[in-house]
């Protein structure tokens, strides 16, 4: 995906009817796409204008300059890539949520007064939550060696991604995260990083860490803290995605129970996403990597895969995704793109639900199935039912801090796919609606009570040891 796709162009203009005329004229026939227009100075010789401009790719990108560059009485000023401009300088900063006006505002806040704050926390450890920032922190761990569907990038360039996550944790869940991209990538090394760093943290979120050392980093870091644990690309995944399939199959007439499922994709998310639909009562499924089904009657090498086999495909079904697709009632994607395409669609049963979420392009196209498929979703935004994290990971985080919870488990996680799919009204859900937007102001507190009323009534919680009292 090129960085140059989406532009601001400052052109100096001849001040001469019809001289914007020809610009636009030309950006139209080299495909781009016109945004906002803005008079930046005019006099009574020339204009200068900032124009926004979509472009496919940098190549039609320069093919515009060089055609520009020539138009009589227009004059190419500066070309600004829109994303590095959001990025400049980077897109977080720390504030103080205190004011220090004076002397004894400084007091207060440090020494001396700070130190009895200090000694109150060493004697009730539970205090941080309350008096430190630990209480409303989570820390966003990541080594890089999975950044988005760019993969081993590493820790530096993962850095934009995860300040981006940082943005959505304090937009829609005024949770404060902070990026720790480390430049370590052995499982112990994560490991003993992330230990080291737990204190100042209400929760940890790992993201972009490739799989299979994404299930142990978790696995053994759960086992050593006393706060939640949630590998993002597992479990915010599995959550939207049942909460989806959820309202899909509401829509189309089926039951969890019945269903007949196939899942492309035995990677992080894949086993995330099994794991819950069976804990919601999924008991016909089927998975395929890049060899096909797997099965029991022939085990993988690696732990995660065994399990899949072991845990799935109860009648041992063997081929390739294609043939396994056929008469299945819903298809999930978490693989790659276009594995399947109208035929492969035509052979499974009546109106599927076809959840194609590879980014940036899914599974199968969904113009090509938009009229067989009782209901479509992806991961892209450009389409209807996007299954966006955003929508899972602000709530989870939200409930399990306001709680002070121990850790997020597969009940909590469960709790929070009900109360999303919830957030759609019956009188609101059709084909093209079964996921709620991630700016509807109602998706994380909903997901909040949820998760923080399952975590009192386990004992995850440590502020409501009764859950009937959990509001």
């Amino acid at each position: 995906m090129s960085t140059f796709s989406n532009v601001v162009m400052k052109l100096k203009l001849i001040n001469r009817p019809g001289t914007l005329a020809k610009v636009l004229s030309v950006i139209a026939r080299e495909g781009g796409s016109l945004g906002a227009i803005d008079l930046i100075s005019a006099s009574p010789s020339h204009v200068t204008r900032e124009l926004m401009v979509k472009l496919r790719d940098r190549e039609h990108l320069e093919e515009l300059i060089g055609i520009l560059e020539i138009v009589p009485d227009v004059e190419v000023v500066s070309i600004a890539d829109r994303v590095f401009l959001k990025h400049t300088g980077g897109k977080i900063e720390i504030k103080p949520r205190r004011p220090v006006q004076n002397w004894e505002d400084l007091s207060l806040i440090y020494t001396p007064g700070v130190a009895g704050v200090s000694e109150a926390i060493y004697d009730k450890p539970d205090m941080a939550y309350k008096y430190t920032m630990k209480g409303n922190s989570v820390a966003i761990v990541t080594d890089g060696s999975s950044v988005l569907g760019l993969g081993d990038l590493g820790p530096a360039p993962a850095l934009p991604v995860m300040e981006g996550k940082a943005i959505l944790f304090k937009r829609f869940a005024n949770i404060d995260a902070f990026p720790l991209c480390l430049d370590v990538h052995e499982p112990r090394q994560i490991i003993e990083a992330v230990v080291a760093c737990a204190p100042a943290f209400g929760g940890i979120n790992l993201e972009d860490i490739a799989a299979p050392k994404c299930f142990e980093i978790e696995e053994k870091l759960s086992r050593r803290l006393d706060i939640p644990v949630f590998h993002d690309d597992q479990h915010g995944t599995a959550i939207v995605t049942l909460a989806g399939l959820i309202n899909a199959l509401k829509v189309t007439g089926r039951k969890m129970a019945d269903i007949q499922l196939v899942i492309s994709g035995a990677g992080a998310a894949g086993v995330s996403i099994i794991r819950l639909l069976k804990r919601a009562g999924a008991q016909n499924i089927i998975v395929c990597d890049r060899q096909g089904a797997i099965a029991r009657d022939n085990l993988p090498k690696h732990a995660h895969k065994r399990w899949i086999a072991e845990n799935t495909n109860k009648q041992r079904v063997h081929g390739s995704l294609k043939d396994v697709v056929a008469g299945a009632d819903v298809f999930i994607g978490v693989s790659g793109p276009n594995l399947l395409g109208r035929e492969d669609i035509l052979k499974m049963a009546k109106n599927p639900v076809v959840f194609a979420l590879a980014n940036p392009e899914p599974e199968v196209s969904p113009e090509d199935i938009h009229d067989i498929a009782g209901v479509i979703a992806t991961g892209r935004s450009d389409y209807p039912n996007q299954v966006n994290n955003a929508l899972a990971f602000p709530g989870v985080f939200r409930g399990a801090l306001d709680c002070h919870a121990k850790n997020i488990n597969g009940e909590m996680c469960l709790a929070a796919a009900h109360a999303l799919a919830g957030v759609v009204r019956e009188g609101q859900l059709c084909a093209e609606n079964i996921m709620p937007s991630v700016f509807n102001d109602n998706v994380a507190n909903t997901v909040a009570k949820a998760v923080k009323r399952v975590a009192g009534r386990m004992g995850v919680s440590r502020v409501f040891p009764n859950y009937e009292k959990v509001i």
